[in-house]
C-alpha cells in the first residue's frame, strides 16, 4: 500500500492513506456505496455489495442498462473487507447496495442495522440471526446511529406506482459520540427538506455523499445526488468536509469520479471535498 500525495492531505485538512486507518474516525472507499467507517473504534461495514465483476445484468429501464452490474472489481479481497467489521448498515435492499454474495459469505451472526420491519424480515430470510430497525436513534459500542428517511427518486417518479415500487425507501444514518466528530451517511436520497433539515439539526462535521446522479430511463433528474448537490452541501456547510462516493461501479450512474473532480476543481472545493479511489481511505482527525 502507498501513501497518498502529502499535497492532497494538506488540500483537505485530512490524512489520506490506502488500507488500514490510523485516525480515530475514517472512511475506506470499497466500491460504489460499500465503504467501511471507523468511529469511535467501531467499524460499521455500509451496503454491501461483494460480487466479482459482471455479476449481474444491468439495471432493466436506466441509463446504460446492457453494461453489467458491478463495473470494476473489488479492490481486496472479500475477506478483507470483512476484516475488523464490527456491523453491518443497509440502507435499503437494492442489489447494489445488498447482494447475494454479500449475503452468503457474510456472518450470519454480526449486526445488521436496516431501515424498517420490511427489509429487516428479508434479511432475517437470508439466515441473518441478529438484525435491528434503527426506529430512532439505537446506542452500538458507544455509538448514537439515527436514522435519517431518503428520497430515492423525484416526486414525479413515485407518482406512477412500478416507478415507486422500484425506488422503493431508503435511509441514511448521522453517527454520533462524545468527542467524535459527528457523520452523516447520506444514502440513496435526493436533495429534500428534509436534507436540510438534518444538516440544520445535526451540524454533521463530516458528510459522505452517494453522488453518481444514477437515472432511470424517461426521467431527466436523477434518482441520487449528483455534483450540483455537492456544491450545495459545501455551501450550506462551508465547516464541513464531504465524501462522494457511489461513482463508476454500477450501469446507471451518469457522473463519473473523473467528471466530480473537473467539478470540485472548477468551483474551487478541493480543501473541503473529496473523491476516494477503490480501496482509499479518508482519515479524519480530531
Amino acid at each position: 500500500m502507498k501513501w497518498m500525495k502529502t499535497l492532497v492531505a494538506a488540500f483537505l485538512g485530512v490524512t489520506i492513506m490506502s488500507g488500514t486507518a490510523l485516525a480515530q474516525v475514517s472512511y475506506q472507499q470499497v466500491r460504489n456505496a460499500t465503504g467501511k467507517l471507523s468511529y469511535n473504534d467501531t467499524v460499521f461495514l455500509i451496503d454491501p455489495m461483494l460480487a466479482e465483476k459482471g455479476r449481474y445484468e444491468g439495471f432493466a429501464g436506466t441509463f446504460n442498462s446492457e453494461v453489467r452490474n458491478p463495473i470494476v472489481e473489488l479492490p481486496e479481497s472479500k475477506e478483507a473487507v470483512l476484516k475488523d467489521v464490527d456491523a453491518l448498515i443497509v440502507t435499503h435492499t437494492h442489489l447494489d447496495h445488498w447482494d447475494d454474495v454479500a449475503q452468503q459469505f457474510i456472518n450470519k451472526d454480526i449486526p445488521v442495522f436496516v431501515q424498517d420491519e420490511k427489509d429487516a424480515a428479508d434479511i432475517r430470510k437470508e439466515g441473518f440471526r441478529n438484525v435491528q430497525v434503527l426506529e430512532k436513534n439505537i446506542v452500538f459500542q458507544g455509538v448514537k446511529l439515527t436514522k435519517i428517511e431518503g428520497t430515492h427518486g423525484t416526486e414525479a417518479m413515485y407518482e406512477k406506482p412500478e416507478n415507486a415500487a422500484n425506488l422503493g425507501e431508503s435511509m441514511g444514518v448521522v453517527f454520533s459520540a462524545v468527542g467524535e466528530k459527528t457523520t452523516y451517511l447520506m444514502g440513496d436520497t435526493i436533495w429534500t427538506a428534509r436534507v436540510t433539515k438534518t444538516l440544520h439539526s445535526y451540524q454533521p462535521d463530516i458528510m459522505i455523499m452517494n453522488t453518481g446522479y444514477a437515472k432511470a430511463l424517461g426521467f431527466n433528474e436523477g434518482i441520487i445526488m449528483g455534483t450540483a448537490d455537492v456544491a450545495k452541501a459545501a455551501e450550506f456547510m462551508p465547516n464541513s468536509k464531504l465524501v462522494a462516493v457511489h461513482m463508476d461501479a454500477i450501469n446507471h450512474c451518469t457522473v463519473s469520479r473523473k467528471n466530480m473532480r473537473d467539478f470540485i476543481h472548477m468551483m474551487n472545493l478541493e480543501k473541503q471535498v473529496y473523491v476516494p479511489n477503490d480501496g482509499e481511505t479518508v482519515n479524519f482527525d480530531k
